[in-house]
């Protein structure tokens, strides 16, 4: 038993009592007599985007805005006595975000008289604004086979894949690392196909918590939950469409046990609703990694695998068709010119030497980046500079120096050349070269140069004059 006359036994408890309501993973909000927050927990915080200062002592309508048909469901138990479960709400923090959330809230009663109110929370916005976000697609695409760019054979071969499965309605599974543009081939199916009119969704599977993706996917029932309405979920929504499931192998095994048997059966059922929906969807996946590796670490199902892998399209990663790099290049300037209003022309062919260097593990998409930071570092020229590459790319990349023929050393016997210089006259010729090469590289710019080298200007520009 906490002693509350001892000073230090009430400090002790006061500590471990926030520390215990700080580790639920609910938002508790507790009010007194007169609507003032005296309890706010770290999960309300989260899920209200508050601090506790913002709240904490203050009257829960001058912090709180809710709709005019509504009342706070934390007011409504102070003032009525009333006690409500899983009930929706919607409402505004201090900064006019909205806020959804399932509530249970409570009255604290003390000898017959309420001296305030506990509510405890689930944080549903996400789920509310994916639902409206999907609602409101119109099953537009935006991407056809046309603007694939690259001319390379791992390319065209894939392509050519592609279109064959734009015949049927069979499931498709893409399989690519990340930034090789899975969905532009999976968007290019749809719009190639005769379902073309219809509806288009997509969705990243490991964009939402698993407790809200199944409400998403599959749809709820009016009462599931107080507040609940009709809601059609992704399925419904890309009826006689297409659906994209990007980076399937992140649902739980659950779920994809349920997402199998809606594609088997094509029928699902809404969360709390106890009638089967008939469906006709045809259903694209991706993964980022390789499915087999995926089934033996138990990330994906090897019944779902072998269901969702009627077609196979293997996405080549950019280290594979690099010589698709000019194309991509020319597309992501033009494509920011339109967007910055800016006239570059073209790239430096010093860079394109580096970027055939680079492995891009960031794929198209990464490389689409770097063009896109190097023209925000452009001011009036109309080429894009090994300056105007964004730091965190230059830090990670380096120039190979072509290595004159009187420096190679070779093994055949017919192809000696003797060195008859003493060391220290060779080590300054190469010295010389190399410092020339890396300046040109660098368009004389002593700064970046002795940057690169790794000495001082002053040093750089000492060696400058005595070779010179």
């Amino acid at each position: 038993m906490v002693d509350f006359k001892d000073p230090q036994h009430l400090k002790k408890f006061s500590r471990f009592y926030q520390h215990a309501i700080n580790e639920i993973d609910s938002g508790i909000h507790v009010i007194d007599e007169h609507g003032k927050t005296i309890i706010y927990n770290q999960k309300m915080m989260e899920i209200e985007a508050m601090h506790v200062e913002d709240v904490i002592n203050k009257n829960l309508r001058d912090v709180f805005m809710f709709y005019e048909d509504q009342e706070s469901t934390l007011l409504q138990a102070l003032f009525e006595g009333k006690t409500t479960k899983n009930k929706k709400q919607t409402y505004y923090n201090n900064k006019g975000q909205e806020i959804t959330t399932i509530n249970n809230t409570h009255p604290i009663i003390e000898n017959g008289k309420t001296i305030g109110a506990i509510e405890i929370a689930k944080d549903i916005t996400k789920l509310e604004k994916l639902l409206r976000e999907n609602s409101s697609i119109n099953g537009q695409t935006y991407y056809t086979f046309d603007l694939i760019i690259g001319e390379s054979s791992p390319l065209k071969d894939v392509i050519d894949q592609a279109k064959r499965a734009t015949r049927t309605s069979s499931s498709v599974l893409i399989v690519g690392e990340t930034g090789t543009g899975k969905e532009l081939f999976a968007q290019s199916i749809h719009h190639g196909s005769d379902r073309s009119d219809k509806p288009f969704i997509s969705q990243n599977c490991a964009a939402i918590p698993e407790s809200l993706i199944e409400g998403l996917l599959f749809g709820t029932k009016k009462g599931a939950f107080t507040g609940a309405t009709e809601r059609p979920g992704l399925f419904e929504q890309a009826n006689h469409g297409t659906l994209l499931l990007d980076e399937v192998n992140s649902l739980s095994v659950n779920l994809q046990a349920k997402l199998l048997r809606v594609i088997q059966e094509k029928s699902l059922r809404r969360v709390g609703d106890t009638k089967d929906t008939q469906v006709d969807v045809r259903i694209i996946a991706t993964i980022n990694e390789d499915p087999y590796q995926a089934i033996e670490a138990g990330r994906l199902r090897n019944d779902l695998y072998y269901r969702l892998s009627v077609v196979s399209l293997h996405i080549p990663p950019l280290r594979k068709r690099k010589e698709d790099i000019p194309l991509l290049v020319n597309a992501f300037i033009n494509k920011f010119n339109r967007k910055f209003q800016m006239a570059v022309r073209k790239i430096d062919e010093e860079i394109f030497r580096l970027f055939y260097q680079y492995d891009w593990p960031g794929n198209v998409r990464e490389l689409e980046h770097v063009i896109e930071g190097a023209m925000n570092l452009i001011t009036d020229e109309d080429r894009i500079e090994y300056t105007h590459l964004p730091s965190h790319f230059r830090n990670k990349t380096q120039f190979k120096v072509e290595i004159p023929e009187m420096f190679q050393m070779t093994e055949r016997k017919s192809d000696y050349r003797p060195f008859t210089k003493p060391l220290k006259e060779q080590l300054e010729e190469f010295e010389e070269f190399y410092i020339q090469k890396v300046l040109k590289q660098h368009h004389n710019n002593v700064t970046q140069a002795a940057k690169q080298l790794g000495l001082s200007r002053q040093s750089l520009q000492y060696r400058i004059k005595k070779f010179q």
